[in-house]
């Protein structure tokens, strides 16, 4: 175990897609960082305008269900390993940190190692999507709850669960569930869920290639079933989306674009580097 840790690691929340959207907070480290561990969802433009031209910058990429992703493990040995070097380390992250990340294991390594730290909250996903879509989540009338859910495996959601999800007035905001929306239609429409209470898919939200696909639940499998959606896409339902066609400020870009590259396979050079950190 690492002690007498004299750096300090900062875990920033960097927003949804839209540059612009990242706090005071996180651009004042961003600029005092000595290195950066960034994901895949931030926008390339935070870390070439705002990081210090000779900190460095680590990309450690995780996409959903792809296996070359960069493991958690070696993202909690890179935070130790520099920490222990004195460093300022910034853990960058999209959207805001504590919505569906992996935050907790990299609090648990901060406490285990006795590394100070700081978290910078941010913009989440989900926020940021209803906003740039004119989708506000709870409205009168419409809803006054919402629920932040995932379905990134069919298997998360219980059938009691479902069978409550379809009868709440909450608005509902499925994370990294584009691959598994069959799954949550089906489970949805299955148990009931009001007729009244819309779909909205919102592919690269905040970002130049925000497309936003609107559909009644029940007609979902005639018009909409198997089609793909550009990562990430966030699914909102409920009656809220009603709103979306009077509201919306952004046109679609319908775009097949990447706002964000995927993740690739990692070359022999940076798995040797994750190795020699594991």
């Amino acid at each position: 175990m690492i002690t007498n840790t004299t750096g300090k690691v900062i875990l920033i929340g960097a927003g949804p897609g839209d540059p612009e959207l990242i706090t005071l907070k996180a651009v004042r480290f961003l600029q005092q960082a000595d290195v950066v561990l960034t994901d895949r969802l931030v926008s390339s433009e935070i870390v070439n305008q705002h990081v210090r031209k000779d900190a460095e910058v680590i990309y450690v990429g995780k996409q959903c269900r792809r296996g070359y992703s960069t493991p958690q493990e070696s993202i909690n040995a890179y935070i130790a390993e520099y920490a222990a070097q004195g460093k300022l380390v910034v853990r960058l992250k999209g959207g805001d940190v504590s919505i569906f990340s992996n935050v907790l294991d990299e609090l648990e390594v901060c406490v285990k190692n006795k590394i100070p730290y700081e978290v910078v909250p941010g913009i989440t996903a989900a926020l940021g999507a209803a906003a740039y879509a004119g989708i506000p989540l709870t409205a009168r009338g419409h809803s006054t709850a919402v629920r932040f859910l995932t379905l990134y495996k069919s298997d998360i959601v219980t059938n009691e669960y479902w069978g409550e999800l379809a009868k709440t007035t909450d608005t509902l905001v499925f994370y990294m569930s584009s691959e598994t929306l069959n799954d949550v239609v089906t489970n949805l429409t299955a148990n009931g869920i009001a007729k009244d209470k819309l779909l909205a898919v919102v592919e690269q939200a905040t970002t130049p290639f925000q497309t936003v696909h609107v559909i009644n639940l029940y007609d979902y499998a005639e018009k909409m079933k198997g089609q793909t959606f550009i990562s990430p896409s966030l699914i909102i339902i409920g009656k809220v989306v009603e709103l979306h066609q009077q509201f919306s400020w952004i046109e679609n870009s319908n775009s097949k674009e990447y706002y964000f590259k995927p993740v690739g396979k990692i070359d022999s050079s940076a798995a040797e580097e994750i190795k020699k950190v594991s």
